[in-house]
């Protein structure tokens, strides 16, 4: 498969891989738990999907033999479906990390208990939405 692609896909992990935009260096892949969207008919033959990359014709991997081939949005429908699922996997993450990022100690190093106003003009509001798109 093409390398360097912005989307990867890999169906028998049910993972999709962000490797750019503000994920660059980072390589931020999810696991979608899903049964309902990988079981498609559509993707049955579909090994890994390499999204966006330089080698249009090395995009989609299958099962069997077949050759890779150019992601059809014809027949797989919109790439946006995994990036829908990718976004909403990371603003789970990004609220979690939130949600995660407490004050215990001040300056000084004594414990104190931050409320929710502190923690927002320390870190900012809690994330409610996220878009790659």
């Amino acid at each position: 498969m093409a390398t360097n692609a912005t989307w990867v896909v890999i169906f028998e992990d049910k993972k999709i891989v962000k490797n750019t935009g503000d994920m660059a260096g980072e390589a931020r892949g999810y696991t979608i738990n899903d049964d309902s969207f990988w079981n498609q008919a559509k993707f049955s033959n579909i090994w890994a999907i390499q999204y966006e990359t330089a080698v249009a014709t090395d995009q989609v991997e299958y099962r069997d033999t077949s050759p890779h081939s150019t992601y059809d949005e014809g027949i797989l429908g919109s790439f946006d479906d995994f990036i829908t699922k990718w976004d909403a996997a990371h603003l789970v993450q990004l609220q979690a990390d939130w949600d995660n990022n407490n004050a215990t100690e001040d300056e000084a190093g004594n414990p104190i208990s931050e409320t929710e106003a502190e923690k927002i003009a320390r870190i900012g509001a809690r994330p409610t939405s996220y878009s790659s798109l």
